[in-house]
């Protein structure tokens, strides 16, 4: 991924939900004026979730969603269901498309629920309104009428389609067929989406212009050829948007840089996984942290993973714990995750421990059997999809930390890895 390039994480995630035949998928190709989803009058054409990455005016860089049916029937459509509710994890906002001759069926209250039990900001797009009686003019929610400039809102409070269904601010006539109130649909995302998007910073509040910051990356199997991973592309941005410097060294030039240097660096940002070599390079008048626990903080969470932290101290023998990461690549020996990991934590509690491991998007429904979860620092996950994560362990008496976090409690160096967050430090003293 190019640094001009906005990461997926950093996306507007915008869901569309619904039952078969309503029209999701065409409703998503009228949106983004592209054939992403597969057209078709048999139901359940849409099997999996899909995405697609893209532009969309008024909200900028998007990420689009269309899902299942929710209505899908036998074991498969059970399967198919249950994806559409784990696609909620991660929606900044979501669209229901109703069918306007049916009106709101039981599956699309269902949906409007669970919504407003997740505080998720939503639509409603009644479909098909070219076979209402009375078609809606162009540029007007209502049955006709309504043209642009009109002074109409564009929402559907009329009397219109099957029955049960809603005429309020947030529900509006389309059709994807004719191409009706396309344009007002992406206005209204547009006004619900609101500030959606993550506003937070992740590195630029902690530093100053002409600051010098040293990252730390080590080059070694795991690590993908001819590329940096996305943690430390973007921290480089934001370093660079700050008007500071950044410098780039491995672990093993990193004392050498650190002398020829003719500024002090004001912080060293390491790799999770050479926490304990670096800290031992680092001068102590100079912060230290790790990438993984910026990214705990831009996310909201550095309080929740800090405080889980605690619980290694309290594993005992035969405990299971879950490693859990956001994003699916090609494990190797050596992997953090699934090797350098594991090893660390057994080795500091000298018990014989159980791990398994997730990653994407499959995050256990059953997190009572661990004693401890371990996650990345999920830059793969938006901001609402990673504190679902946390909130659910919570919710079931689960503790849950990350893997910056967790090395550096096993180091002996969490305080110092926390100084740039005074706050959090505070906490811990």
């Amino acid at each position: 991924m190019g640094l001009n390039e906005v990461a997926s994480a950093e996306r507007i995630h915008i869901g569309f939900f619904g039952i078969r035949n309503a029209g999701k998928s065409s409703v998503v190709n009228a949106i983004t004026g592209q054939r992403i989803a597969v057209v078709s009058d048999v139901k359940g054409t849409t099997t999996d979730p899909v995405r697609k990455s893209m532009e969309l005016l008024p909200l900028g860089p998007v990420v689009i969603i269309d899902t299942p049916g929710f209505d899908d029937e036998g074991s498969l459509g059970d399967l198919r269901v249950e994806r559409t509710k784990k696609v909620l994890h991660g929606v900044d906002i979501a669209v229901l498309v109703a069918d306007v001759t049916r009106g709101l069926t039981d599956a699309d209250k269902e949906l409007i629920g669970l919504f407003e039990e997740r505080k998720i900001p939503y639509v409603i797009a009644y479909n098909k309104c070219d076979l209402l009686e009375d078609e809606p003019a162009a540029g007007s929610g209502k049955p006709g009428g309504g043209a642009p400039g009109s002074g109409e809102t564009g929402t559907a409070d009329s009397a219109i389609g099957g029955a049960g269904t809603e005429q309020n601010e947030r529900s509006i006539l389309i059709s994807a067929e004719k191409d009706i109130n396309i344009f007002e649909l992406k206005e209204m995302i547009g006004r619900f989406a609101g500030t959606a998007g993550n506003q937070k910073q992740l590195i630029r509040d902690l530093i100053e212009p002409n600051d010098v910051i040293v990252l730390v990356i080590p080059i070694d199997k795991a690590a993908p050829k001819g590329r940096l991973i996305l943690p430390q592309q973007q921290t480089i941005r934001d370093i660079l948007e700050a008007g500071a410097s950044a410098v780039v060294t491995r672990d093993a030039e990193l004392a050498e840089t650190l002398k020829s240097l003719s500024k002090k660096p004001k912080m060293v940002i390491t790799d999770s996984q050479v926490f304990g070599k670096v800290a031992e390079i680092v001068p102590e008048d100079i912060m230290l942290t790790s990438f993984s626990i910026l990214f705990a903080r831009y996310k909201g969470n550095l309080r929740t993973v800090v405080q889980g932290a605690a619980c290694l101290e309290k594993l005992g023998e035969g405990d299971r714990l879950l490693i859990s990461e956001g994003c699916t690549h090609h494990r190797q020996c050596g992997d953090i995750g699934t090797d350098k990991l594991p090893k660390m934590i057994k080795k500091f509690t000298g018990f014989d421990l159980e791990f398994d491991t997730s990653s994407g998007g499959d995050f256990p429904d059953d997190l009572k059997q661990y004693a401890l979860v371990l996650h990345c620092g999920g830059c793969m996950l938006n901001e609402r999809e990673m504190n679902y994560r946390l909130d659910f362990a919570g919710r079931r008496g689960v503790p849950i930390t990350n893997y910056g976090i967790a090395i550096a409690l096993m180091n002996g160096i969490l305080k110092r890895s926390l100084e740039p967050f005074p706050d959090i430090l505070a906490e811990l003293e």
